[in-house]
C-alpha cells in the first residue's frame, strides 16, 4: 500500500525500478538553454483519482533561494488523501528538494511522510564530487554515508531535471533513456520510453502532448512494466498534464488541476 501511496503524490509518476549498479546514460543531455522550462514561483496542483474515488490532492511549488551560500531552486511538494479515502488511509506527505539551477543535480532532499501509520523523516545531503549521500534518519536517529551514482537525482529533483534536460529537438518514438536516482537509501535507474505525440482532452482544453511510459516493476503493485503512462505538454514548459497507472487491483489517474507562474505560454488547441 505504501507504493500506491507514493503515486497519490502527483510527482510519483517517476516510479523507480529495481536497485542496480551505478550507470549513466549519455544520451540524456542538457538543454542548451539552462532553466528553459520553469521559473521562480511556479506552482501546480494535481488531483489523484483511485478508480471512481477522488482520492487525494498534491501541490508542487518552486522557489529561488540560497543554500550554503549558493543559489538553488527549492521545490516543495505536499500530498494528502481527502474525503472518503482519508477515512480509510490517511496520507500526509512532504517532499522537498534543493537543486542546482544549471546542472539540475540535487544538494539536499527532505522526506517527511505519514502513510496510514507508516512514517519517515529523512534529510539527505548530496556530495556529487565524492559521489556520496549523507542520510540523516531523524526517526531512527542514524546518520549514514552511502555511495551514489553519477549525477544521481532525488525523488523531486528528477521531475525538474527531466523537464529541462530531455533531449532537445525531435524525439524518436520508442526511444528509451534513463537517469540515475537515489531514493530510500538505494541507487536506481529510472527508465523512460517516449511513445509519440498525442492530443489530450483536459479540463483546460485540447493539449498537444508528448507521451511517455516510465518503466516500472510488474508484480504486486503494477500489472506490467509499462503500466504507467505520462502525458507532458508539447511546449517549452513541459508540464505534466496527466498520468495514468494500471495497478494489479484498480487504476490511478493523476490530472493537472491548477497552475500558476509558468515560464512560457501554455498552448491550448481548443478551449472547453
Amino acid at each position: 500500500m505504501k507504493s500506491i501511496a507514493l503515486l497519490w503524490f502527483g510527482i510519483a509518476v517517476f516510479s523507480v525500478g529495481q536497485a542496480q549498479a551505478p550507470e549513466i546514460f549519455p544520451d540524456l543531455v542538457p538543454n542548451t538553454q539552462s532553466n528553459d522550462s520553469f521559473k521562480d514561483q511556479e506552482w501546480f496542483e494535481f488531483r489523484i483519482h483511485y478508480g471512481f474515488f477522488n482520492a487525494s490532492i498534491a501541490t508542487l511549488k518552486l522557489e529561488e533561494t540560497i543554500l550554503n551560500n549558493r543559489p538553488v531552486f527549492h521545490a516543495k511538494g505536499y500530498g494528502k488523501t481527502i474525503g472518503l479515502a482519508r477515512w480509510f488511509f490517511k496520507v500526509e506527505d512532504h517532499y522537498e528538494s534543493y537543486f542546482d539551477p544549471s546542472s539540475g543535480v540535487p544538494y539536499k532532499a527532505i522526506r517527511d511522510i505519514y502513510e496510514g501509520g507508516y512514517t519517515k523523516d529523512i534529510e539527505t545531503d548530496f556530495d556529487h564530487e565524492a559521489q556520496e549521500a549523507f542520510v540523516h534518519d531523524k526517526k531512527k536517529k542514524t546518520k549514514t554515508r552511502i555511495p551514489i551514482s553519477e549525477k544521481a537525482q532525488d525523488f523531486i529533483s528528477a521531475f525538474y531535471y527531466l523537464r529541462n534536460f530531455l533531449p532537445p529537438g525531435e524525439l524518436e518514438p520508442n526511444r528509451s533513456f534513463a537517469i540515475n536516482m537515489f531514493f530510500d537509501n538505494d541507487n536506481y535507474l529510472f527508465k523512460l520510453k517516449y511513445v509519440g505525440k498525442e492530443t489530450l482532452n483536459s479540463k483546460f482544453g485540447r493539449v498537444s502532448c508528448l507521451k511517455f511510459k516510465p518503466i516500472v516493476q510488474a508484480g504486486r503493485v503494477f500489472k506490467e512494466k509499462e503500466s504507467v503512462t505520462l502525458w507532458v505538454s508539447d511546449d517549452r514548459n513541459r508540464i505534466p498534464i496527466r498520468m495514468q497507472a494500471d495497478l494489479a487491483i484498480g487504476s490511478i489517474k493523476v490530472d493537472l488541476e491548477k497552475f500558476k507562474n509558468l515560464k512560457h505560454p501554455f498552448r491550448i488547441e481548443i478551449s472547453q
